[in-house]
């Protein structure tokens, strides 16, 4: 019965090819991303004095926020290639499957993904990780003296990391889709309506209101502090924690904003249809918004942060550089998983409507509609995105300018946000036109 299951689970991942990569790729680059991390704090425990106390920083605090943004991308992405099968599995429970072998087939599926996913980004961790500890040695932040000594513990430590909240994300979204009874759960997969759960919301919550109460500590409290830096420890993370806070609430926030999208588009018959889809998929969507929210507060965040620093404050010293490069590599790190995501969702959501697409086609849309229609329902995730980012980097923003004496506004840097902002809009919505541009010539064939 067991061998049964596993036959029929990789025979069934050759028929989602893509939805199979993104759930490969979202695990592989976790992996890596929180073991390369995860080397240097291991790395700390043959160091001493500073050179100790500046791995940990590294490999345990910056590390330690890159695997918040991670896990839940990872946790996201696995969510959507599990959501996107409820009809398959409701037709699969009308011929007699049980909800318990639907929710084994579905783990055996993205378990073996994983596994061999997290298994290389281990390996290729024990290598970015070696050559991340050479950079920073060559960077003068540790000393000569100071060896790379970081053994399987850590990669290993962080690909079971991501394989436990891989299985519990593969966990909630196959219980959630074998939920009721079988004719239901098909009926109500093909509407493509989804309700979130109260913990999600409690969760969401949580983060959100941990994000501004940082930002509130700051202003009151770490505003005062004689350390010039003690501002920036209490004001720094709120932007992600904020964000990742309404990435959770993706799904809702986006129903709401599809609304106003749509009356400031005007009457066209494209803005009405891409916002009507928008607000419809929104459990769908939600995967390739929460990126685009991340993204653009992490971004907007640290770097006006990293830019009110370097004006208040005078530079040169070995504090300000460290503290500038542990800055820079958050904004690299989590920039660059993000736009990875952004690309990796909207490829597993195109993906998942290439039967509608091709219906379109049959209905007589031409192919230039068809992606047109796609590209403007990235546009409104786009809009959404980038609003919900810059709000949400406002928590660190504004606290940290006060604390700063520039007041609510800073007095410089300005700039950074609207080209963040378009760099992330151009993103979305090149992703949204590859995607479908892929799709569009699989459905012609």
């Amino acid at each position: 019965m067991s061998s049964g299951m596993n036959a029929l689970a990789l025979r069934s991942l050759r028929h989602r090819p893509r939805a199979a990569v993104a759930t490969f790729l979202a695990v592989l680059l976790g992996t890596l991303l929180i073991g390369s991390f995860a080397t240097l704090a291991e790395s700390s425990g043959a160091a001493s004095g500073t050179d100790a106390d500046t791995l940990v920083i590294l490999g345990a605090v910056v590390g330690g926020w890159g695997a918040v943004i991670v896990l839940f991308s990872v946790a996201s992405t696995v969510g959507i290639t599990t959501t996107q099968r409820a009809t398959e599995i409701g037709l699969l429970r009308t011929i007699g499957a049980t909800p318990r072998q639907a929710r084994r087939l579905i783990a055996r599926e993205c378990g073996a993904i994983a596994v061999t996913a997290a298994v290389a980004g281990a390996l290729l961790a024990s290598l970015t990780g070696r050559a991340l500890f050479a950079m920073i040695r060559s960077g003068g932040l540790v000393s000569e003296r100071t060896e790379y000594d970081a053994g399987p513990a850590s990669v290993g430590g962080a690909a079971l990391l991501v394989l436990v909240v891989s299985a519990l994300a593969a966990s909630v979204a196959a219980r959630r889709a074998t939920r009721g009874p079988a004719g239901v759960v098909a009926r109500e997969s093909g509407g493509e309506q989804g309700r979130m759960r109260w913990w999600r919301v409690a969760v969401a919550l949580l983060l959100i209101g941990y994000g501004i109460a940082m930002a509130v500590i700051t202003i009151t409290v770490t505003a005062h502090d004689a350390d010039p830096y003690a501002a920036m420890s209490t004001s720094g993370s709120s932007s992600i924690l904020v964000g990742v806070g309404m990435a959770v609430l993706a799904p809702v926030l986006l129903r709401w904003g599809a609304g106003p999208v749509r009356l400031l588009a005007g009457t066209s018959a494209t803005a009405h249809l891409a916002s009507y889809n928008t607000a419809r998929r929104a459990h769908l969507l939600a995967g390739v918004l929460a990126p685009v929210v991340v993204l653009t507060s992490a971004a907007v965040g640290t770097l006006m942060l990293v830019d009110i620093d370097q004006r208040t404050l005078p530079g040169g010293t070995a504090d300000s550089d460290t503290i500038n490069l542990l800055n820079n590599v958050v904004v690299g790190m989590v920039s660059l998983f993000a736009a990875i995501m952004v690309v990796n969702a909207f490829v597993a959501t195109i993906a998942h409507r290439r039967e509608e697409l091709h219906r379109l086609r049959l209905l007589g849309a031409t192919p230039r509609q068809v992606r047109g229609s796609v590209v403007a329902e990235a546009g409104v995730v786009a809009v959404v995105g980038v609003v919900l980012g810059t709000v949400a980097a406002l928590t660190t923003v504004v606290p940290f300018a006060v604390a700063r004496h520039e007041g609510v506004v800073p007095d410089g840097g300005l700039w950074l946000a609207p080209v963040v902002v378009a760099a992330v809009v151009v993103l979305t919505i090149g992703s949204a036109r590859g995607a479908v541009r892929s799709a569009a010539r699989e459905t012609a064939r």
